[in-house]
Order: C-alpha cells, then structure tokens, then sequence
C-alpha cells in the first residue's frame, strides 16, 4: 500500500496511532518481517491520518494471525558470516527518498539488521 503525507483525514486524536507504531517498533527486534512496514508507518507521526490508521490495524491483524513467528536462533557449529542489502530509490512519495536496509547472519542466525 502507498501511504502519503497529506492524504485522507487527519485522526481527532493523534496519540493512539502514535502509541501503536511505538510498540510495533518494539516488536521489529523480534519480528524482522514488519520491520519495513513499521518504518513506513512512523514517517507520520507527526500528522497521522485515517489510511494510516488503517495501514497499522492491518499489520495488527497480520500479526495476530500468527504470533509464533520470531528470531529463530541456529545451534549448528556453522560460523560463517552472511550480510544482504537492499534499497529502493526515491521511493517515497513525498519526499522522494530512498529506503535501504540489512541484515548480517551470523550461522543462519539474524545478529544485526
């Protein structure tokens, strides 16, 4: 979904959506599959409004299909260090930024991202 700045109406109280995105944050410790979407959602913070209220309720929703996802920890004696990268240029709407992220495996194991 494309989320931008100004569209759709401005929530009467901003401090639900504000408190949602801050405890998704939370989760991406854990949860590398909404990393991406929780980044998304806080560029609005600062003027948040019903699509992306919306937007948040869906990654609740996926979320709550299956709260058994996480970090997987490998004990295999493999040490091996794996780093992928990846980036989307002027990506964003409204800024037209780009996004990048990474993650370094450590074994198969998420150490870094």
């Amino acid at each position: 979904m494309k989320l931008k700045a100004k569209e759709g109406t401005p929530l009467s109280d901003p401090t639900f959506y504000r408190r949602l995105v801050g405890k998704s944050n939370f989760l991406t410790n854990t949860r590398l599959d909404i990393d991406y979407g929780v980044q998304h959602l806080s560029q609005f913070m600062q003027d948040p409004r019903k699509p992306h209220l919306h937007a948040a309720y869906h990654m609740l929703r996926y979320l709550k299909k299956d709260p058994t996802l996480g970090l997987y920890f490998s004990n295999a004696s493999d040490l091996s260090i794996t780093a992928y990268c990846d980036s989307d240029w002027a990506v964003c709407p409204d800024s037209r930024r780009s996004v990048s992220s990474y993650i370094i495996l450590l074994g198969g194991s998420p150490v870094s991202w």
